[in-house]
């Protein structure tokens, strides 16, 4: 048996205008969807905050509202924590830095990066080797929540 041609009466000629009228509706549909989601630089669509809006650093003022240098409950153990900053980039990395006394009376320096995306205001951050915590920004302000505590920031 002989094959047929899928295509056998099939004049590409008279189908360029539909071809091209299907290639401007897919490239317009692809701009309107990054229009919806978040792009490269961070923003997240109209009235929303973007990664150039909140990068740069952010000290911690408090945990839990108690200013520092502070004394919290961790796994059992009171910490006190003694200082500490965010850094948030525009390529969607960021950074914590901290400073804590355990009980054992000798300070710990803390660096931990990771990944950040935001939506509006709100941001998710996945920390390499480690879990993911959230916060969110207000102004030149930035508030997470780690395991429960409360960190609060300023910029």
């Amino acid at each position: 048996m002989k094959a047929m041609p899928l295509f056998k009466n099939f004049d590409f000629k008279n189908q360029a205008p539909r071809i091209a009228a299907l290639g401007l509706l897919a490239a317009l549909l692809l701009r309107l969807e990054a229009g919806c989601s978040s792009g490269a630089d961070g923003t997240t669509g109209a009235g929303s905050t973007s990664a150039v809006a909140v990068a740069g650093e952010y000290k911690l003022i408090s945990v839990n509202g108690q200013t520092l240098p502070g004394v919290v409950a961790h796994e059992g153990a009171d910490i006190t924590i003694k200082s500490g900053a965010m850094t948030f980039a525009t390529n969607g990395t960021c950074q914590s830095r901290s400073v804590f006394s355990l009980p054992q009376g000798h300070d710990v320096n803390r660096v931990v990066d990771a990944t950040y995306t935001l939506s509006g205001t709100n941001v998710t951050m996945h920390w390499k080797r480690a879990g993911t915590t959230w916060g969110n920004f207000h102004g030149g302000a930035f508030v997470m929540n780690n395991e429960g505590m409360i960190f609060s920031y300023q910029k």
